[in-house]
């Protein structure tokens, strides 16, 4: 989704929100695609509040918060909140049915603790709209732990998604299999959609495994952004770091192959500097990322000799053969912008399957 995309969602969202709540939203080191997502955490939390009994014993004698819409949600409501009821509000998370019909995970339950602690951070600490003092002191989101989740080991892990990686040989011959094969397994409509973003899709393919970007600094992009001389590009990483990592020399030709179609193809406008475009509605656009990760997962899908993957797979594919052939964590923490090592035991783990399993085989 394009940033313009997002800051309407979050235009919509704050309509309906407490000022203080606008005021939250405009911290400069939040990426927009956070801030959208905590807005919707915090809607359904306020949505809570106006529905949940202060006392359980005594339902009758009214909500948490008398307000009659999450705008008018006041600050002592969350000054005074009590560690038990944020504890319920995510224990009925746990067991009632969300729109698809699921349950929310301990992943998605922790991910609403997160927003809820930013929030009650901004609001006790970081907040100086009030004669630089925050709006109350009492946070009660420190009184309440994230849920503990069943522990995978990293080599249950690397079992888990060693299907989903694309290394050596596999991923040329995913590649080919998209360039000469797939269009035949198509219907004639699906046959020229295909064939319209064809170099597009391929090359982004090739430069997620060829770099290890991710998929949200890959649609960031733009024609500028990439040195075709040194053969590498720049990137705005987590935290707002900017890096210049390499793209292997393989990925080019495909790269170029997009670049030479680009305008003719999608006919952007000249301010239009994206360098990954989609047409919608007649007009080219910045792609987004659900695109690419709805099209990765066709792709490898269809593969023959492929299992399904993500782009964020791709790029632990690119990790994982990295480290295989040096052997060296510095190399894969640069390459794919980690602010320290530890990010690196995945790929360490999953290059010494082959060395165990040798050793092993010397006690038959």
């Amino acid at each position: 989704m394009e940033a313009k995309q997002y800051s309407r969602l979050i235009d919509k969202e704050l309509q309906n929100m407490p000022s203080y709540v606008f005021y939250y939203s405009q911290q400069p080191n939040l990426a927009v695609t956070t801030v959208y997502q905590y807005l919707t955490e915090f809607r359904r939390f306020f949505d809570w509040l106006r529905e949940a009994p202060a006392d359980v014993e005594h339902p009758d004698q009214g909500a948490i918060s008398q307000a009659k819409s999450n705008r008018e949600i006041e600050l002592s409501t969350l000054e005074h909140l009590q560690a038990a009821q944020v504890q319920s509000f995510l224990k009925e998370l746990s067991i009632r049915e969300n729109k698809q019909s699921t349950r929310d995970s301990k992943k998605t339950i922790n991910r609403t603790i997160n927003a809820l602690r930013s929030l009650f951070h901004y609001l006790t600490v970081t907040a100086d709209l009030k004669d630089g003092e925050p709006y109350f002191y009492r946070n009660v989101m420190l009184k309440v732990p994230l849920v503990k989740g069943s522990k995978e080991s990293i080599a249950y892990r690397n079992a888990k998604f060693s299907p989903m990686l694309y290394m050596g040989q596999k991923k040329h011959d995913w590649i080919d299999f998209l360039e000469n094969q797939y269009e035949n397994t198509l219907s004639n409509r699906a046959r020229s959609s295909f064939k319209f973003n064809k170099e597009r899709d391929i090359a982004i393919i090739a430069l997620l495994l060829a770099s290890g970007i991710r998929v949200s600094e890959l649609t960031r992009l733009n024609l500028k952004d990439l040195n075709k001389r040194d053969r590498s590009i720049l990137v705005v990483r987590k935290g707002n770091k900017k890096d210049a990592p390499l793209i292997a020399d393989w990925a080019m030709p495909y790269i170029n192959a997009y670049l030479e179609i680009r305008e003719r193809r999608y006919q952007p406008q000249k301010s239009e500097q994206a360098f990954f475009l989609t047409r919608y509605a007649g007009q080219a656009r910045r792609i987004a990322s659900n695109t690419i990760e709805r099209f990765v997962s066709k792709y490898s899908e269809a593969f023959p000799n492929g299992n399904r993957t993500t782009p964020h797979k791709l790029r632990h594919s690119l990790g994982t053969e990295l480290y295989d052939e040096t052997k060296d964590v510095m190399v894969v923490a640069t390459q794919l912008g980690h602010t320290g090592i530890s990010a690196t035991d995945q790929y360490i783990q999953q290059t010494k399957v082959d060395q165990q399993r040798s050793e092993l085989n010397k006690t038959d």
